[in-house]
Order: C-alpha cells, then structure tokens, then sequence
C-alpha cells in the first residue's frame, strides 16, 4: 500500500480561510493518507487568555498539568473536530483521533535531563494494524499531538514526530512518503526571505547550517524528524508551504526535499 503521511501546524491552522483551501488540497490529494495535525499558536492564545503562558525551548513547550488541559481541550477536541467536520463535507470519511483512541500510539513521559518538559510524551509505539484496518476500510485518520503512556496519563508529543513516528512504522510493510506543510516555501537561509530556499538538503548540510545557527528554531524539530525518518526506510520527505501540497504530489520540486546522500548546494 502507498500511504502519504501530512502534517500541517498552527500556522495553517490558526487561520480559517488558509485551513479552508488546504482541506480541499487534502481531499484531492491522490492515494491512502493520514492528516496530523498540531495547534500550537491556538494553543498558545487559548492558554494566555485562561492565565496559562507558553514556555519554549528549542521549538518544544514546556506541558505542566495547566498546560496540558489547555492542548488537550484545543488539540483533541477544538481542533481535531473542527477538520474531521470539514472533510465529511469534503466527501471525505475522516475519524479524528488522539494516540489513546484504539491505542493507536502509545508513549511515555520524557525523562528529567538538563530541561523538564514535563507531561511530554516520547513515541514508543505505533498501532500500524489498526491504521492498516482503517485505510483498508475507507477511513481517513486525523491524528492530533495528544498521546498516552497506557497508564492512564495522557502527554502533549511534538507534531513532527508523530508524523515521522507513523511514517516509519508504516514504511516496515508499506511505500510511505512524508509531508510536512507551514507557513514557509521551504527551509531557508534567510527566514525573512521566502526565495532563499534550499531545494535538497542532507544531513551535512543541516549540520553546518545548524552550527552557523542559520536555520530557525522552529524547524530544527522537523529536520531531526525528518532525517530519522529517512534513516528508517521512508520514501521520501518534504517541506514546504500547505497551498503547494498538490505540487508535492506531481513530483514537482516545490519545497525543500530532505535526503541522506551528500548533495553539493553550490
């Protein structure tokens, strides 16, 4: 089976009338899929407005207990049923799920290091019988950021690496390529310059990039996902903006595309 894994952020999100016209790029988009989705800008507005701040660090929240009933209430349910209702009026059969629903992705809480993320959740393992029953039967999972460590405790889990979490377990029996849809054309030098693209990138040259401190917080997350992914068997991994996710699909170089083999940028 060929299976398309995307990932959209609160910066398609957050704004209807963008979430509007990539749901209808989505619903087109050919063959088996998997929407996942975070919020986290809505998260974030919804969080200040109850007294509860964000904390970042390199691109990750910070999830106390307070932070934690915020991104479940706007992740799992806001959010969540919010794109489930909109592509049923798409004519597309979509079920929203958190990683508790069907114990679809079990995780466990991060470990106290140098930061204490608190009630973050680290990928253990992915359900891939029940998404393969899914798709089989017609049905479109939206998975969102909340995951559980089967212990009863739900966890905030970074977007990114559900996406690239799933993508890999997939790619053990299935043809998987990964797409992750922002704000941005691509990953860039310049992060005020949107044609400042960087068409192939590898890992040498994330490395250099990233010790120069040229790419932005923001997308660090991504890129590690990314890479990992590619490391465990998926087909093929892009980034760019949401409204090109229909280019992606025809192959046309519309974004970044992430890959292992050296790549001379010059």
């Amino acid at each position: 089976m060929k299976i398309s894994i995307i990932k959209i952020g609160g910066n398609v999100i957050d704004y209807p009338e963008k979430l509007e016209e990539f749901l209808v790029l989505f619903a087109k988009f050919p063959g088996h899929k998997i929407l996942v989705h975070g919020g986290g800008i809505m998260a974030s507005r919804f969080g200040e407005s109850l007294g509860v701040m964000p904390e970042m660090v390199d691109g990750r929240r910070i999830t106390d207990k307070d932070t934690l009933d915020v991104v479940t209430m706007v992740y799992a349910g806001l959010i969540n049923k919010n794109i489930v209702a909109k592509l049923q009026a798409l004519h597309v059969n979509a079920i929203g799920m958190t990683g508790a629903d069907g114990n679809i992705i079990r995780s466990k809480k991060r470990p106290v290091k140098e930061i204490d993320y608190g009630f973050v959740g680290d990928i253990q393992e992915v359900n891939t019988t029940l998404i393969d029953h899914l798709l089989s039967g017609d049905l479109l999972p939206v998975i969102n950021a909340i995951t559980h460590d089967g212990k009863g405790q739900l966890l905030n889990t970074n977007a990114d690496s559900i996406a690239s979490a799933l993508a890999t377990s997939l790619a053990v029996d299935h043809q998987v390529n990964l797409y992750f849809c922002f704000n941005k054309s691509g990953v860039l030098i310049d992060e005020k310059n949107e044609n400042s693209i960087i068409p192939l990138i590898n890992e040498d040259i994330y490395k250099e990039l990233k010790k120069e401190k040229v790419i932005h917080s923001g997308m660090i997350p991504k890129l590690d996902n990314a890479f990992e992914a590619l490391r465990k068997g998926v087909n093929y991994v892009w980034i760019g903006k949401a409204e090109n996710l229909h280019l992606a699909a025809k192959g046309k170089l519309s974004g970044t595309i992430i890959e292992q083999q050296r790549y001379d940028l010059y």
